[in-house]
C-alpha cells in the first residue's frame, strides 16, 4: 500500500465508524463524534495535497486505489463535509433518532467514498453501497415512504446495473479501473451504458421520477441528506465519466438534456402545492445546468469555463439546496403544514427561518452577491455564442434553454417565499426554527453570501480556472480569457431576469394558484405496474402450462408401463371403426377379457407399421 500520512484517515471510514457510535453512545454524545467525523472530512479536503492517494491490489486487480485526492474531489469533499456537520447539527435539533442518523452518516460515508474514488471499481462498490444506504433512509419513516423507497430502491438498481456494465465493458476495452485525466469512460458501448445509469440518478428527464416521488416523504431531516449525497455525487461521476477534453460525441446530448432538465424541473416546481415537491423538481433543474456544463465541457475542445461553472455550481448546490430544505423542513416541523397555499404570513411567526429561506432563495435564483450567481454566471457565458462570450454556434438553443430555466427558479421561489412567509396573516402561532436548527441553516446561509461576495474564493477551488494574483484565467475554443463575474453585462442579464420573473409572477399569480397538474411522467408508475404484472402473469402461466404438460405426461407414461394392456385397449378404442372392432371390456372377476379384432388386412398392417417405424427412425435421426 501507498500511503501518506493524512491518506491514514481515510474519510470514508472514519465517517462509517462514526456511524456505529451514534448507535451505542447517548444521543448527543453520538451526534457529536457524527458532526467531528464530517468535520475531519472538511479538514482533509482542505489539507490533503493533490496527489495525494491510497493504491493497492484487490482480488487480482492491480492499483486499485479507493481514496484520491485532485483538485475536483477536493472541491465536493470540502462541500459534503461542511453539509454533513450542518446536517447532523439540524438533525439533532429536529429529534431524528439514533438509527436515522446511523443510517445517513453511513449513506454518507459512501458518498464521500465514491467522491474521493481513483478507479472505477471503487466507484462501483460505493455507488451501489449508496443505493442500498439511501433506501433505508427513506423506509425508516414507514408510512407512504415505504412504497417510495421501494420504486426508489428499483430505479437506483436498475441504474447501478446499467453503471456496473459500463465499467465492465471499460475495463475490457481499456484493461484498467483506474480514472485517466481527460478521457474518462471508455467510448462506445461503455460511454451509452454510463450515462444512461448515471442519468437516473441525475434524473434526466424520464429517469426523474423517482426524486419528487421520494423526497418529499421521509422524516424532514432524511429529506436534507437525501437532497444533496446522492444527486450531486452523481452529477460528479458524470464528469468523471466525461471529464473536460474528452472529446466525446455525447457530449453535446448529454449538454441538451441539461438544458431540458433545468425548463422541465422549473415548470413543475411551479405547479407543486407541497413545498418539499416543488423543492424536488428544483433539485432537477439545478442539476440541469451542472449536466450541461459537463455536456459542454466534454463535447468542446477545450470548454475550461463549462466545467468550472459546472463544479462550482454543484458545490454551491450542496449549500443552498440542503439550507432551503432545511427552511422548509422547519416550517413543516412547526406547522405540521406541507401544502404552501395553506400558510402565509410565517415572517412575523419566523422571522429566522424566513432569513434562511431569503438567503438560499437568493442564491438559487442568481441574485448578485450569492454565489449561485457566480456559478450560473459561467454556464451562461460557456453556452452563450455572442462572439463576446465562448459558447459555439451549436449551443444557441441550449443558451435559451437555460434562460427559461432561469425565468422558472425564480417565479417559483418568488411563489414559495410569497406564500409561505408573506401572503396575508399566518393562522399560526408557532415558535421559530430551534436553537440547532438556526445554527445549521445560518451557517449554510452564510457560506451562500461569503462564496457571492468573496467569488474569488469559489473561483480559486475551481479546478479548470488559473489564478494569477487574483485574477482568474481560463481557456476556451477561442483562445484565452479572463474571469469578470460583477461585469456590466452579467449584472444587466440578472436584472433582466429578476424583472421579467418579477413581472410574469403578477401576471399569473393567481391563475397558477389553481392549478394542480401533475407531472406526466408519472404514468411511469402505474404503466409499469401493469405491464409488470402481466408479464409476470404470461411467465408464470407459460410456465403453469408446461408444468401441466410435463406432470401430465410422466403421469400417463407410468401408467402405460403399469397397464400395458389396458394401454392399448385405450389407444384401439381411440382408432376409427373402419380399422378395428373393440369389444367392451368386461369385468375381471370371471367376466371375459377384452379383446380386438382388426379389420385391417396384412398389407394394411405392415404399411401402418413401416409409417410407425419411419417415423420413429426420422425422429431419431433428427
Amino acid at each position: 500500500m501507498e500511503l501518506e500520512f493524512l491518506s491514514l484517515a481515510y474519510p470514508p471510514l472514519l465517517v462509517f465508524a462514526a456511524a456505529l457510535l451514534v448507535l451505542v453512545l447517548p444521543r448527543i454524545a453520538g451526534f457529536t463524534v457524527g458532526a467531528l467525523s464530517l468535520a475531519a472530512v472538511l479538514a482533509i479536503s482542505l489539507v490533503a495535497p493533490e496527489g495525494q492517494h491510497l493504491a493497492g491490489t484487490f482480488l487480482g486487480f492491480e492499483r486499485v486505489v479507493p481514496f484520491y485526492v485532485d483538485g475536483f474531489s477536493r472541491m465536493v469533499g470540502i462541500g459534503l463535509g461542511f453539509l454533513g456537520v450542518c446536517s447532523v447539527i439540524y438533525a439533532y435539533s429536529s429529534e431524528a433518532s439514533k438509527t436515522l442518523v446511523a443510517f445517513a452518516l453511513v449513506y454518507v460515508s459512501s458518498s464521500i467514498g465514491a467522491a474521493f474514488a481513483g478507479d472505477w471499481l471503487v466507484l462501483l462498490f460505493m455507488w451501489e453501497l449508496m443505493a442500498v444506504t439511501s433506501t433505508l433512509v427513506v423506509w425508516h419513516y414507514g408510512g407512504e415512504a415505504v412504497r417510495a423507497g421501494f420504486r426508489y430502491a428499483i430505479f437506483h438498481g436498475t441504474g447501478g446495473v446499467l453503471v456496473m456494465l459500463a465499467v465492465a465493458v471499460h475495463y475490457v476495452e481499456v484493461g484498467s479501473f483506474v480514472y485517466t485525466a481527460s478521457d474518462g469512460i471508455a467510448t462506445g458501448i461503455p460511454a451509452l451504458l454510463a450515462v444512461l445509469g448515471m442519468g437516473v440518478n441525475v434524473a434526466f428527464i424520464g429517469f426523474h421520477t423517482w426524486l419528487p416521488d421520494t423526497y418529499p416523504r421521509p422524516h424532514i431531516a432524511a429529506s436534507v441528506f437525501l437532497s444533496v449525497y446522492t444527486t450531486k455525487t452523481s452529477a460528479f461521476v458524470l464528469y468523471r465519466a466525461f471529464p473536460v477534453d474528452a472529446q466525446s460525441e455525447l457530449g453535446i446530448y448529454i449538454a441538451y438534456m441539461g438544458g431540458l432538465m433545468a425548463v422541465y424541473g422549473a415548470t413543475f416546481a411551479l405547479l407543486q402545492h407541497d413545498m418539499r415537491a416543488l423543492l424536488s423538481y428544483h433539485i432537477q433543474a439545478q442539476l440541469g445546468y451542472i449536466v450541461a456544463g459537463i455536456g459542454m465541457g466534454a463535447w468542446t475542445v477545450t470548454s475550461e469555463i463549462a466545467v468550472a461553472g459546472a463544479l462550482s455550481h454543484l458545490f454551491n448546490n450542496i449549500l443552498f439546496k440542503s439550507l432551503l430544505f432545511m427552511a422548509v423542513g422547519v416550517v413543516i416541523y412547526r406547522t405540521g403544514e406541507e401544502d404552501l397555499y395553506e400558510l402565509g404570513g410565517l415572517w412575523r411567526e419566523m422571522p429566522l427561518t424566513a432569513i434562511a429561506f431569503g438567503l438560499g432563495a437568493l442564491s438559487i435564483t442568481a441574485i448578485p452577491g450569492f454565489n449561485g450567481y457566480v456559478s450560473k454566471g459561467m454556464l451562461f457565458d460557456a453556452a452563450n455564442p455572442d462572439p463576446h462570450y465562448y459558447g459555439e454556434p451549436e449551443f444557441q438553443a441550449l443558451y435559451w434553454l437555460l434562460w427559461l430555466g432561469a425565468i422558472g427558479t425564480l417565479l417559483s421561489f418568488i411563489k414559495l417565499g410569497y406564500y409561505v412567509f408573506f401572503h396575508g396573516e399566518s393562522d399560526f402561532e408557532v415558535a421559530d426554527a430551534k436553537p440547532g436548527q438556526t445554527v445549521a441553516m445560518l451557517g449554510l446561509g452564510g457560506a451562500c453570501l461569503l462564496f457571492g461576495v468573496w467569488w474569488q474564493g469559489l473561483a480559486d477551488l475551481a479546478p479548470t480556472l488559473h489564478g494569477h494574483g487574483g485574477h482568474f484565467e481560463f481557456v476556451y475554443p477561442g483562445g484565452e480569457s479572463e474571469l469578470h463575474p460583477y461585469s456590466q453585462s452579467h449584472l444587466e442579464t440578472a436584472g433582466i431576469l429578476t424583472t421579467v420573473a418579477a413581472v410574469t409572477f403578477v401576471l399569473v399569480r393567481k391563475p397558477l394558484s389553481k392549478l394542480d397538474l401533475g407531472d406526466p411522467v408519472m404514468f411511469v408508475y402505474p404503466a409499469t405496474y401493469s405491464l409488470s404484472r402481466w408479464t409476470m402473469l404470461a411467465v408464470t402461466e407459460t410456465y403453469a402450462a408446461v408444468d401441466r404438460a410435463v406432470v401430465g405426461g410422466v403421469k400417463r407414461c407410468y401408467w402405460i408401463g403399469n397397464n400395458p394392456v389396458l394401454a392399448v385397449d385405450a389407444a384401439a378404442g381411440r382408432l376409427p371403426d373402419w380399422m378395428v372392432d373393440v369389444d367392451e371390456r368386461q369385468p375381471t372377476d370371471g367376466g371375459r377379457p377384452s379383446t380386438i379384432h382388426l379389420r385391417t388386412g396384412i398389407g394394411t398392417t405392415v404399411l401402418l407399421l413401416m409409417l410407425v417405424l419411419t417415423a420413429i427412425l426420422w425422429l431419431l435421426v433428427v
